[in-house]
């Protein structure tokens, strides 16, 4: 199997676009702008899913499901909100098509079937939920309200990337409704940290957990958590975000409770998501030249068994042995493909592979079956180990563990040696040209300097860390007062 692929130093961004195609996670279908997810990229795409889903029910969160469409009136009822949104909303005016007289064979919209009032095709949802929680909720009893839904959403893009930036995409939104604003901030900053252990734990991808600027908040929150990725270009990725939502939304919507002294009060609220472009966060903090680097947490196959053979006879005697190993790991839950294709041999299975990224691949013909062993080859570092048959499954258990682990260290050694301190503004200037990565910088606080930074090098206020040291300096760009650093970086 030929692979071609571009190498991440010649073209980083044609390398990312190339491997998701070829790995077959994903392509560009024939609406514009938007995807189609293949098999296997949606199989990861379960994955993390299932491992968010099960961590949203831990936390006390059910799941439900609202409109894709809402009315143009409703959308428009929190403005921020829907100014926000506004230059990327699809809009439904009609609702049939009719033969065109003048064009035998083709339709057209129907004039007589104007919608009375045009439909938003949802970019978000919290003008159809807050709609909705008006008629949940009444009383101090009926709270807190705490709602997700795995749902797609249309975000109308110009310039559009397979799983970072799409017209539409996949996603889950979280949507909660309580007593006090205390409870709505606990659930905002809990649903980050939440983002945080699953991209660690599972996506083997470490991140920086802060808060955006108001620029960069949220359109109709009052405060937005994050959690920031690095690739392996030295470019940024919001890998999830979380929104305070303060009362904006229960007014804009009416949605009020009687508390305990039967006073009327307006409910706090919150959002929070995460979408597929996690799935390119993935590709891009773990990949190589070879194709995709999984993490074994989330790779839909985790073992990967080639057969090496000439007869049937050695084919069938590898089989017997290896329908052993299959059933041994399948009771561990480890996921495996016994990949005996007669269509193809093994050096293209072993690119196929690779290219998909298996964490493991086990070879195995007629000597290791003299032997008593098997070759045992990790995807990650690309190196291969003789193991004994009759400590295969323990090794490769221990195996998959490390490969997590080492896949993280590596990618936290990487965030952390391309997170660069700058006092002056040529310095700040040249890190983004030449390392790229995290730049931080003291910051004046003002819209106005982060607005004009952004304009003169692209790089954009990432997070004011959650763990900031609160210092004392003077802003990289006007040397006004600040007060601690935050991180500039360019970003997807």
């Amino acid at each position: 199997m030929s692979k071609n692929l571009t190498t991440r130093s010649e073209d980083y961004s044609k390398w990312y676009n190339e491997l998701v195609v070829k790995a077959d996670l994903a392509e560009n279908s024939g609406v514009r702008g938007c995807m189609v997810i293949k098999p296997y990229g949606y199989a990861i795409w379960e994955k993390m899913q299932a491992e968010l889903d099960r961590m949203f029910k831990e936390t006390g969160h059910q799941n439900a499901y609202f409109p894709l469409f809402v009315p143009k009136s409703m959308f428009e009822a929190e403005e921020k909100n829907a100014e926000g949104f506004a230059k990327e909303c699809a809009i439904v005016t009609h609702y049939r098509l009719k033969n065109d007289p003048d064009k035998p064979g083709k339709l057209m919209v129907d004039p007589n079937a104007k919608l009375e009032e045009e439909l938003i095709v949802r970019p978000t949802s919290e003008a159809i939920i807050w709609s909705t929680y008006k008629g949940w909720v009444q009383s101090y009893r009926d709270l807190p309200l705490l709602i997700n839904q795995w749902a797609n959403v249309v975000r109308w893009e110009m310039r559009t990337r397979l799983f970072l930036r799409t017209a539409e995409f996949l996603w889950q939104e979280g949507h909660t409704a309580h007593a006090t604003k205390a409870e709505a901030v606990e659930e905002s900053e809990k649903m980050m940290h939440v983002y945080a252990e699953f991209a660690e734990n599972f996506m083997a991808i470490p991140v920086v957990k802060g808060v955006k600027t108001e620029t960069e908040r949220f359109a109709g929150a009052e405060e937005t958590y994050c959690i920031e990725a690095l690739m392996q270009d030295g470019k940024a990725l919001q890998a999830g975000t979380s929104h305070f939502l303060g009362q904006n939304f229960a007014k804009a919507f009416d949605v009020k409770f009687a508390n305990a002294e039967g006073k009327q009060e307006y409910v706090w609220g919150t959002s929070w998501g995460v979408s597929t472009r996690l799935m390119g966060a993935l590709v891009m903090t773990h990949s190589d030249d070879q194709g995709l680097v999984l993490p074994p947490n989330l790779a839909p196959i985790q073992v990967v068994i080639v057969p090496i053979y000439k007869t049937d006879e050695q084919l069938a005697a590898i089989t017997d042995e290896v329908d052993v190993l299959v059933k041994a790991f399948k009771k561990l839950n480890i996921s495996v493909k016994y990949d005996n294709r007669t269509t193809q041999k093994p050096g293209f299975k072993f690119a196929e592979w690779e290219l998909k990224g298996v964490p493991v691949r086990i070879a195995v013909g007629p000597k290791d079956l003299e032997n008593g062993t098997f070759e045992v080859a990790r995807r990650d570092t690309l190196s291969k180990e003789v193991v004994s048959k009759d400590g295969i499954v323990t090794y490769i258990t221990d195996l998959l563990t490390q490969i997590q682990i080492d896949l993280f260290d590596k990618a936290l050694n990487y965030r952390n040696t391309h997170i660069t301190e700058v006092n002056s503004f040529d310095e700040f200037k040249h890190v983004l040209d030449t390392k790229g990565g995290f730049v931080s910088a003291h910051w004046d606080g003002t819209a106005a300097t982060e607005e004009k930074i952004k304009d003169l090098t692209k790089a954009t206020i990432r997070c004011i860390p959650l763990d900031r040291v609160e210092e004392s300096g003077s802003c990289v760009f006007t040397g006004g007062e600040s007060v601690g650093r935050v991180l500039f970086a360019k970003a997807y």
